[in-house]
């Protein structure tokens, strides 16, 4: 039997994956597994007996990654499980940007009570929140994982210019990427050259503050700023000044603050980027197949802190090693089987970074001194035997 604790509300279509041998519930102790959506785990405390958490969306800054890679939790995460619903939302982001459509709900709200002055008053005032089609324009996406990508073809197939930056292009992206796209290998062009600038890259050190001064300083004028990835990525003081000064046309965001709020040429948007209950089933069910296959397993896809690995079942028992990337790791780890005279059937080690993972299957069923052993090795985090 094994145990998953949930925090947040989870999809229950999507832990409908978990069979009678789960026990699923947010007041689950001694979890072997863990899914989250948005609550901040930075201060809790994991038990021994916790081996993943899996986050049912694409970011994962509410999870400590370094402390979990320390104690040998795989972190997972679900890419593209919430693209489509983020990729809407991006689409209506870049129609309300340009054509004032919020502004003039709020000021046609104000008409209520003029009765039949209504109609004259809208044709007279409504040259106030006129704004350019997109057709015809160029937009800048900054990244190109699931959800860019699928922006990019969108906003393509409306009629727009497509440049695409992403220094990482995966070859799954680059093959779902529209042809009509313009790779741009140098992020200074997206700022220059378009009319629209969407960001879709995860919040890392690198990556914080990516729209600031220098950057906005750059783009055109009257450019339009779309930000549905996190809210670090633009540096919000920069921005406001940069509306002030009618450089930003206007900035759409779907993660509000306390400095932007209420400010002229800010849409935002109170984070729905993934607020569609198609987006949460997918997400959620994406999440606990990761589970379950690691769990019982030892295979690792769409992991933030450990190599993607998977390997065939094969013998009796498997054994899964998280340990340090050092040099000799995997002859003493293979040392101790031919010292015990267990057979490896089949083996297969992958890197990450500070941090490695080897599968070994062996034609043996009580391989626990074997286990104990590699677990006293330096360098070895954690030791499974599935």
């Amino acid at each position: 039997m094994y145990k998953i604790k949930t925090y947040n509300k989870i999809s229950k279509i999507g832990l409908e994956a978990f069979d009678d041998k789960y026990t699923v519930g947010d007041e689950v102790e001694n979890a072997d597994g863990a899914i989250v959506r948005s609550a901040a785990l930075h201060d809790e405390e994991f038990p021994a007996s916790l081996k993943a958490i899996a986050r049912a969306g694409a970011g994962t800054n509410n999870i400590p990654i370094d402390r979990c890679s320390e104690q040998g939790i795989v972190v997972f995460n679900t890419p593209g499980a919430n693209a489509n619903a983020v990729k809407e939302l991006v689409i209506a982001g870049l129609l309300i940007s340009s054509r004032r459509v919020v502004s003039g709900i709020e000021w046609a709200k104000t008409l209520k009570g003029d009765g039949a002055e209504v109609g004259k008053e809208v044709e007279k005032g409504k040259g106030a929140f006129a704004g350019p089609e997109i057709k015809g324009k160029t937009l800048g996406v900054i990244g190109l994982g699931a959800i860019g990508v699928m922006v990019a073809n969108a906003a393509n197939a409306l009629g727009m210019k497509v440049f695409g930056y992403d220094p990482y292009l995966s070859v799954k992206s680059a093959w779902n990427l529209t042809h009509n796209a313009v790779h741009i290998f140098d992020i200074n062009e997206i700022f220059e050259k378009c009319d629209y600038i969407t960001v879709h890259v995860p919040l890392t050190d690198s990556t914080k503050n990516v729209i600031n001064a220098a950057a906005i300083a750059k783009m055109k004028d009257g450019v339009r700023i779309l930000n549905f990835a996190r809210g670090g990525l633009v540096n919000s003081e920069d921005l406001l000044a940069a509306l002030e000064a009618g450089k930003v046309a206007s900035y759409v965001t779907d993660f509000p603050s306390d400095d932007i709020l209420g400010a002229q040429g800010v849409i935002a948007i109170p984070h729905l980027g993934a607020s569609t209950p198609e987006s949460e089933d997918n997400c959620a069910g994406m999440a606990a197949k990761e589970l379950i296959d690691y769990i019982e397993n030892g295979n690792i896809v769409n992991s933030v802190n450990l190599p993607e690995i998977v390997m065939p079942r094969s013998g009796e028992s498997r054994i899964c090693v998280i340990h340090k990337n050092i040099p000799n790791m995997l002859t003493a780890i293979t040392g101790i089987f031919a010292g015990d005279n267990v057979n490896i059937e089949n083996l297969l080690n992958k890197s990450r970074g500070d941090y490695a993972y080897t599968m070994l299957d062996v034609g043996k069923t009580d391989v626990s001194d074997v286990a104990d052993k590699i677990g006293a090795i330096d360098g070895v985090i954690r030791v499974r035997i599935i």
